[in-house]
């Protein structure tokens, strides 16, 4: 039996972003984050139901400060203790599991999707996505972009502005672009 392009997608395959299929599930993360980023902070319940059915898992104490933006939600597994601050962007055309404890600063942007570098099949309209895992403990600086492919282990800290273009051990402070340990903590 064929695969789906949402099958392909979550297989790190070529997919098509235009199938019917994603882009129902693709409106329908539009819709909750249009009544998520709309909510007051007097909304609280609110917002962590809206999370609640946007998110594939969701753990305790989750804070994502609006605005936020995902293109499925679905493909996020986030632990407890979780802080997204303002502009969190998260592409999740592939999963995201994020441990707990996790803080990421201003205008973090967390991207599984990616385009093929061979002009011929990127001028296809298809698309690719690698899974990102970032551990528990750790802590992401403002503006920083986590690549397609990467896994930040558990009691990291990546500074402000860096862009993580492979993985990163635990244990560590690393920053930069591309992103390096710079210290190590244990």
């Amino acid at each position: 039996m064929e695969k789906t392009e949402k099958q392909k997608m979550l297989a790190g395959e070529l997919y098509w972003a235009e199938d019917p299929e994603l882009a129902a599930e693709n409106k329908r993360a539009s819709r909750l984050l249009r009544k998520y980023n709309s909510t007051t902070e007097e909304q609280q319940q609110q917002r962590q139901q809206i999370l609640q059915e946007l998110f594939g898992k969701i753990g305790q104490q989750v804070t994502v400060i609006p605005p936020f933006q995902c293109d499925y939600g679905s493909n996020i597994f986030a632990g407890d203790k979780l802080y997204l601050n303002y502009g969190c962007v998260i592409l999740d055309c592939n999963t995201v599991r994020i441990g707990d404890n996790v803080l990421c600063a201003p205008y973090v942007q967390i991207y599984t999707a990616y385009h093929p570098t061979e002009p011929e099949i990127r001028l296809s309209g298809r698309e690719l996505a690698a899974p990102i895992n970032i551990g528990n403990n750790v802590w992401i600086g403002g503006n920083a972009i986590i690549c397609p492919g990467v896994t930040i282990g558990d009691n990291t800290t990546i500074g402000a502005g860096s862009v993580v273009t492979k993985n990163i051990p635990e244990n560590v402070i690393a920053a930069g672009n591309p992103c390096r340990v710079i210290r190590n903590l244990s």
